[in-house]
């Protein structure tokens, strides 16, 4: 099982077997191969820490490597130009490294199939170069107590490869990212330590399982539209499933289609960001994480999910509307945003524009039509389509307001809230389709706040409708053949062949 890779009078390193590469003209078996090599590498790690930790003290370091899956091309392929995604640019070897190939099956296969089709080469699974962390080869939910690592003599640095922040980063889907001489080109937009990197914090931060994560992905900002969500998707359970297979909630709470809740959570304490899921085969369900208020937190929770590639995610929350003729409840759909976030603002300037998506406009206007029984010219009643700013400044109201009042007005901004430009910018910035539907909770510059008794009954009445016309809105655009969804306007000139 070990080979030693090198040896002198200090150290030995142990490794598995070398690993003879492999070609394969069939998407399926290069994604076994990778499960298999996948296994076989977190395995031995796993192993060896045990062994350790069980007192054997061998003066040597444990080493295994992350799959990797490359291809290459010699030709300028003539491809089906109404594809995002699913070709190789140019000619070249293109390769990526490979983690969690059980979590990302699907993927992998579709991918891998599109680039086989497209330009009639094989793909090719081996060792990469890159170490995979002990930290990363625990299998998920995998909890070690302090005192198994205190039985070991020497530091784990010294035994074992640790995560590695100066290769975990974000230069590839940035577009910074260059390739040595002699370094094959990125096939995909992160890196298998950049996608670890993000399953551990996704678990930290929503208290669920990568797992359970869908393809359709929905923000608020308000507690209430969770248990608007929660309370729509028991139901859904208990009445079959309504073509859904399960709801899962933070805990990893599970109830299937047909079973009546089991209520109530199993934390001693939320998370940061909780998530909730309804479950589909193939990941196509809908998955709805409470970021609470702040830029910060849309980022954070974004950066995790887009190593996940959904299909597409959207801002359902409560924004101050900044016109007149507005009332409160009234809708607004995003087609523009002016973004003073700033979070953003190193991996992608102010200056890049944030284009709409007519795919997901086109749903989100058809669900609140649907939804409210409202259409054509009188859905201008309820809803406004136009430029919503996005600010780091809760109380911006406190300070002189004709800096930014000025600037809201001069941007023809209709509404104001702290999330939704950072949600869409991100989703730029990754390749996955965006959108955002607000509605109107008060109107700062008409002194226009609810008070208590109306904010009640604002909730009861506004949060079900707007929760319906975000998940009818998710479900269309589920109903889509992925390549028509994922859009060529978030591709920039020389992209990763994967989506």
């Amino acid at each position: 099982m070990e080979k030693r890779i090198r040896h002198d009078a200090a150290e030995s390193i142990a490794t598995p077997e070398p690993f003879a590469r492999q070609s394969f003209t069939d998407a399926r078996e290069a994604v076994a191969a990778l499960k298999a090599l996948y296994e076989r590498n977190t395995a031995f790690l796993r192993a060896s820490f045990a062994a350790l930790a069980d007192g054997e003290d061998r003066q040597r370091r444990y080493r295994a490597f992350y799959p990797e899956v490359a291809m290459a091309t010699a030709s300028f392929a003539q491809i089906d130009s109404r594809l995002a995604y699913g070709h190789m640019p140019e000619p070249g070897r293109y390769a990526t490294t490979v983690t969690r190939p059980d979590l990302f099956d699907s993927y992998l296969t579709e991918q891998l199939r599109l680039l086989m089709r497209n330009h009639g080469v094989p793909v090719t699974v081996g060792e990469s170069e890159t170490p995979i962390p002990l930290h990363f080869a625990f299998l998920e939910g995998t909890y070690v107590e302090a005192s198994v690592a205190e039985r070991i003599k020497r530091p784990l640095r010294d035994l074992f490869d640790v995560p590695d922040l100066n290769g975990t980063d974000d230069h590839i889907v940035n577009g910074t990212f260059e390739a040595m001489p002699g370094e094959p080109m990125p096939l995909a937009p992160f890196t298998a330590q950049r996608i670890d990197y993000s399953l551990h914090r996704l678990s930290h931060y929503t208290a669920t399982s990568p797992h359970f994560f869908q393809n359709f992905v929905v923000f608020t900002n308000y507690q209430f539209y969770i248990d608007e969500f929660c309370a729509h998707a028991r139901a859904l359970m208990e009445a079959g499933g309504g073509g859904y297979d399960a709801f899962v909630e933070p805990g990893n709470l599970v109830t299937r289609a047909g079973e009546a809740a089991a209520g109530g959570l199993v934390l001693p304490r939320m998370p940061q960001m909780p998530a909730y899921h309804l479950t589909k085969e193939g990941h196509g369900g809908i998955t709805m994480v409470n970021i609470g208020v702040g830029p910060s937190n849309a980022k954070t929770i974004t950066d995790h999910i887009a190593v996940l590639r959904p299909h597409a995610w959207l801002m359902l929350g409560h924004c101050a509307g900044l016109r007149n003729t507005q009332a409160l409840g009234d809708y607004v759909l995003a087609h523009a945003y002016v973004r003073e976030d700033h979070v953003l603002d190193d991996d992608l300037p102010v200056w890049v524009p944030i284009p709409a998506l007519a795919e997901v406009q086109v749903a989100l206007q058809e669900a609140v039509a649907e939804v409210t029984g409202l259409s054509g010219y009188d859905l201008k009643r309820i809803m406004r389509t136009g430029t919503v700013a996005t600010i780091d400044n809760r109380n911006w109201e406190l300070r002189d307001q004709r800096g930014p009042v000025q600037r809201l007005s001069q941007s023809r901004a209709i509404a104001l809230d702290m999330e939704s430009a950072t949600i869409a910018a991100n989703g730029f910035r990754f390749r996955v389709p965006y959108g955002t539907l607000l509605c109107v909770s008060d109107k700062p510059l008409h002194g226009e706040l609810k008070l208590p008794g109306m904010a009640s009954d604002f909730y009861k009445r506004q949060v079900a409708q707007h929760l319906t016309i975000g998940i009818r809105a998710l479900e269309k655009l589920a109903a889509m053949p992925p390549e028509r969804l994922h859009s060529r306007k978030l591709r920039s000139f020389s992209e990763t062949a994967f989506q």
